[in-house]
């Protein structure tokens, strides 16, 4: 059996997608610039689709082929290079499914994070007891508690963005069903979890709103979703979705400006960041 690769950094991702733009912008097809490498077709797509690493000595035929300068060259050798490391992520590639690992690069580089969330508190947002508590009672299919513990030690280290010089800027919109929903039989878990947010809804580049049950239904009552937003012009928008046992990643525009159009209407529907604290704040007293 051959060994798994890792899922894609998103450095990966961006080099794919300009690679396909130099290819497209150069006239030519797939099967052209596999001829070049003496490769089948299927390599070049799976460079461009960021499903292998990027091969150094196909990057460097494929950027003369394309006609680009020496210099752009090397640097895009340089971003390339730098892009095939493995993410910090990698190590815990014994309970991180593939579909994730991607989300937790996107994760990483992302300026802007925004996110709807109808269930539980956000990973990035939660306190170690109540991720513990969420993820055990998840446990269908996992192998015991062993994995359970991988999973909060993963979750917290992902949270060290957020501690970042210049972290990215998040927003998120919990529906008032996530303060409700009991994830223990001790109250202290949860009253944990609204310190927490309190503490992190006063932070400056973290923005936490509520869609609060008197509101009625709003268009983003289906499931969680995140959408990323990069420093990279090259890198588009993207949206993830997740479902019982993957996940989706969007990326056309159609997809992403209908989702950045629910966003919008639920940051105007939900309570505002002022009275989402107030609200946290009553749940908190009533533990």
């Amino acid at each position: 059996m051959s060994e798994r690769r890792p899922a894609p950094t998103v450095g990966q991702v961006v080099l794919g997608k300009r690679l396909q733009e130099l290819r497209e912008a150069a006239g030519l097809r797939r099967e052209e610039a596999a001829r070049v490498l003496r490769v089948a077709p299927a390599t070049v797509r799976r460079m461009e689709m960021a499903e292998v690493s990027l091969k150094i000595p196909y990057v460097q035929v494929l950027l003369e082929t394309y006609g680009v300068a020496a210099d752009e060259t090397a640097a895009f050798v340089a971003l390339a290079e730098a892009a095939n490391e493995p993410g910090w992520w990698q190590r815990f590639h014994d309970v991180l499914p593939d579909w994730f690992s991607l989300y937790v690069s996107l994760e990483g580089a992302a300026r802007m994070i925004r996110s709807y969330e109808p269930h539980f508190v956000p990973g990035l947002l939660q306190t170690e007891d109540y991720a513990r508590a969420v993820l055990d009672a998840g446990t269908i299919g996992q192998d015991g508690p062993e994995t359970v513990e991988r999973h909060v030690v993963l979750r917290m280290t992902r949270q060290k963005l957020l501690e970042e010089p210049n972290p990215p800027l998040l927003w998120v919109i919990m529906d008032e069903t996530v303060l409700r929903r009991p994830v223990s039989e001790h109250p202290g878990v949860m009253r944990g979890q609204l310190d927490r947010l309190l503490d992190l809804a006063d932070r400056e580049r973290i923005t936490l709103q509520v869609a609060e049950f008197a509101a009625g239904p709003h268009p983003a009552t289906y499931a969680p979703f995140s959408l990323f937003r990069f420093a990279e012009p090259e890198l588009p928008d993207m949206v993830f979705t997740e479902y019982l046992t993957g996940a989706l990643y969007l990326d056309s525009r159609a997809e992403v400006s209908l989702h950045l159009e629910v966003l919008d209407h639920l940051t105007a529907h939900a309570a505002s960041a002022q009275r989402t604290k107030e609200i946290l704040r009553k749940y908190r007293d009533l533990l």
